[in-house]
């Protein structure tokens, strides 16, 4: 049972099928309210205030100029519209982007320790970032930050694979020791670029960017994202009957029919994208892909038709609320966001090592 992500307990009788059915659409609804409402009060909270009408005021009169009456002056209309706005969407995006990824690669590598930070992903992602941050987009053939991060997360993917394989398998425990050793290693030379930088500054505000920030969003930065992750779930969600059959072990998935080697070669440049992209523009942000797929997974199951919805939306608002709290906790300076998703993040941790030594010591006995 080692490495592999458990079910939920199976109900007492079965359950309708439409009546499960509903249920999902409904929770789908309830998490996508909770996603706008998380949304309205981000844009309303701040150092300046504006009240929940207000906000939501300014931003239909910005889509649809002279439908609701002007309440606010104009210092508050270019805080919501210009800063906080973009802010929260593109929480949004990272939060979804995140769940989904950790969920992906909970299955890939059948284990429920499994996350984009844990693995050295993200650190990846961040060394190539650093590197066209300090050094320059010339110094590394013209790559864009988006390009370098998604080169950084795909070599640190790969190489966790290679150094967790033993005789041609791949081992859960050594895939878990080989992420958090490369995370140090990506950590260690992105400190060293930093500690080479010129300016002290410079260096100081990426790396307190590189533990997570979402303060530099603007608008022309959201559509990347927003088009990659689109893609990259829709193109996950066609493939939720392989994800599935991987899930369950290798042998189950090559008895189905599914091309294990190609398909998981597939799905590892497809996450070191979706992690280059998102590490390009919030920094590496921990806990997120690790906590919100299993919350997922104890709501609607292990079929990932289901998981990547609602992960996506799970993580979405829990991502929002995360970085209203790094705003106003300690204001009016701001946390990094892998500080507070640490608070949650490092318990949940511990308890998913705790039980899983309960599962190996009832197995063995």
């Amino acid at each position: 049972m080692t490495g592999v992500i458990q079910r939920g307990p199976a109900p007492a009788w079965p359950v309708p099928r439409d009546r499960r059915a509903r249920r999902f659409v409904l929770l789908l609804v309830a998490l996508a309210v909770a996603a706008v409402a998380s949304t309205w009060l981000a844009v309303s909270i701040g150092a300046v205030p504006v009240a929940l009408p207000q906000a939501w005021g300014i931003v239909a009169d910005r889509l649809v100029p002279g439908v609701v009456p002007r309440t606010w002056t104009p210092v508050q209309e270019q805080i919501v519209w210009e800063f906080r706005l973009p802010r929260a969407l593109l929480a949004l995006l990272v939060g979804a982007g995140l769940a989904v990824v950790g969920a992906v690669l909970q299955a890939l590598v059948r284990n429920p320790l499994a996350d984009p930070f844990l693995l050295g992903v993200s650190s990846g992602a961040s060394f190539g970032a650093v590197l066209v941050l300090i050094l320059g987009a010339s110094a590394l053939g013209g790559l864009s930050l988006s390009a370098a991060a998604f080169a950084g997360s795909l070599l640190a993917l790969g190489l966790v694979y290679a150094l967790a394989q033993r005789a041609g398998r791949l081992t859960p425990s050594r895939l878990v020791l080989a992420g958090v050793a490369l995370a140090y290693l990506f950590q260690a030379a992105y400190s060293f670029v930093l500690q080479l930088a010129q300016s002290g500054r410079a260096a100081q505000q990426v790396l307190f960017w590189l533990m997570g920030s979402l303060g530099g969003a603007r608008w022309h930065l959201l559509p990347l994202p927003a088009v990659v992750l689109a893609a990259g779930v829709a193109y996950l969600l066609t493939q939720h009957r392989p994800l599935n059959a991987l899930a369950a072990g290798e042998e189950t998935a090559v008895s189905l029919g599914v091309n294990v080697s190609r398909f998981r070669l597939t799905l590892f440049v497809l996450t070191s994208l979706l992690v280059g992209v998102l590490v390009a523009t919030s920094g590496a942000i921990a806990f997120v892909g690790l906590i919100v797929p299993h919350a997922a997974r104890l709501l609607v199951g292990a079929d990932h038709r289901r998981v990547l919805p609602v992960a996506a939306l799970l993580g979405a608002v829990f991502l929002q609320l995360v970085d209203v709290a790094a705003r106003t906790v300690h204001a009016p300076q701001e946390l990094a966001l892998s500080i507070v998703t640490a608070l949650f993040g490092v318990p949940f941790f511990l308890w998913l090592l705790r039980r899983r030594a309960v599962e190996r010591a009832v197995t063995v006995g």
